[in-house]
């Protein structure tokens, strides 16, 4: 099979499907961050270095990947959810691939993956998370004593949800304390120099899920051994392929 990317678009969102060239017949469903971006040509994962060869060593595995634009800047709106929700179904109907799909998600594209977590955990096989934004109501609490990122962040947020930015003030984010999917999760955070500190997020969710009695892998990391993250995300998705 020959190697290619099929763009297209869905629920008016373009998308685009990564072909192998020796499918091993597992899917990922890719969730970009806040910038990340699919159009009619190209992709955030594309063109940036790091996710390009990591697309690539994927590839190379013999994963199919599936991305979508997901409505831009979603903050895990429930917009954003849906649509996820609904590549799921499609992503096993266009390509010959197992019916459960990995996730792939990096920083607010956590929110999505939660999301998909607790409404279809029958579709999900397992997560990785880069750097992810795992709890929005403490990021946005955060973010008031920067005021004018603070302003850029509510309209930002508003726009997602569809509500007005008043209403933003006494809106209820998931909490992660009301998650509940024992999906198998593994989490590759930086340390440092990234947007939502560890501490907040990652390891916020690693005791939770301790207490749930579901732990999940957690590995802090500087950032200076990309090939290593690489291989490490295909060893972990390849370990959850066994049970088909």
């Amino acid at each position: 099979m020959e190697i290619y990317d099929r763009f297209f678009q869905y629920e008016s969102e373009w998308t685009v499907i990564h072909t192998p060239y020796q499918p091993n017949g597992f899917g990922i469903l890719i969730l970009g961050d806040k910038n990340h971006f699919v159009d009619g040509h190209t992709s955030f994962w594309m063109q940036h270095l790091g996710r390009k060869q990591l697309l690539a060593a994927l590839r190379k595995a013999g994963f199919t990947l599936i991305q979508s634009n997901l409505h831009g800047s979603h903050w895990g709106s429930p917009k954003a959810g849906d649509l996820a929700e609904k590549l799921l179904y499609l992503f096993p109907k266009k390509e010959i691939i197992n019916d459960k799909v990995h996730l792939l998600a990096e920083g607010t594209g956590a929110l999505a993956a939660i999301e998909l977590m607790e409404r279809s955990p029958e579709k999900l096989r397992s997560i990785g998370l880069f750097n992810p934004c795992l709890d929005l109501q403490s990021y946005f609490q955060d973010e008031k004593m920067n005021k004018l990122f603070y302003k850029r962040l509510t309209r930002e947020i508003a726009a997602a949800y569809e509500i007005d930015e008043k209403e933003l003030e006494h809106y209820s984010f998931r909490s992660l304390k009301q998650l509940e999917s024992t999906i198998p999760v593994k989490i590759w955070d930086r340390m440092s120099g990234t947007p939502f500190p560890y501490h907040k997020h990652s390891k916020a969710f690693e005791e939770h899920r301790k207490e749930q009695g579901y732990p999940i892998e957690l590995i802090l990391h500087l950032g200076e051994q990309p090939y290593r993250i690489h291989q490490s995300v295909i060893k972990y998705f390849s370990l959850h392929q066994k049970n088909l």
